[in-house]
């Protein structure tokens, strides 16, 4: 191997050097896979002490999944206002039931039957279902799909908020709910200039 010295080649040793960068790289690495392997058992990453951390997940998973099932309602409401929709919004709506599901333990929720022609929202339906975020569903169909895809950001949004506070085996569920949600946002606006 032939070594060329600095002096060889008339460039100083100022500044940064690879070896230099590499090394603090190194040290930085280091440092934070030190942080993530503590003696700690793992368990809810909560910013505060809960007496029960078990009952703190099970209200952070019941949230969690009666937000997703007011998305659910959502698509439902959209769907009964706009039945020409139905067998676009069909694939997402099951991911949401999925999702709802799989966040409260439970099966997910079967689609709503074809309403009468009078009706506004099925009967049990849950009280979001003749809504979006607080008001009435557009009557213009591509104005319900932006309404939706709002509604889908929003969600994905606490999700990823609540990571944080999540036992590992729930962050890893919210963060694929979330990432399913931003893209659910991005087929149901696609095409659209915002």
């Amino acid at each position: 191997m032939i070594t060329i010295r600095a002096e060889e080649t008339g460039v100083g040793r100022t500044g940064t050097t690879r070896r230099r960068a590499l090394l603090a790289t190194g040290a930085a690495a280091a440092a934070v896979l030190t942080g993530c392997s503590s003696g700690t058992p793992a368990g809810p990453r909560t910013k505060g002490t809960s007496a029960d951390p078990a009952a703190a997940a099970a209200e952070l998973r019941r949230r969690l999944a009666a937000r997703s099932t007011a998305l659910l309602g959502e698509y439902d409401a959209v769907v009964l206002r706009h039945p020409a929709l139905r067998d676009r919004l069909a694939p997402l709506r099951e991911a949401v039931a999925a999702h709802a599901g799989a966040l409260s333990g439970t099966a997910a929720p079967r689609p709503p039957a074809s309403p009468p022609a009078s009706s506004g929202a099925p009967s049990g339906a849950p009280a979001t279902a003749s809504a979006i975020a607080g008001g009435s569903v557009a009557d213009d169909p591509a104005a319900a799909l932006r309404a939706l895809a709002a509604s889908e950001r929003r969600t994905s949004a606490e999700h990823t908020a609540s990571l944080m506070d999540a036992e590992p085996e729930l962050a890893r569920l919210l963060a694929s709910v979330a990432a399913a949600g931003s893209a659910h946002a991005y087929l149901l606006t696609k095409g659209d200039a915002r």
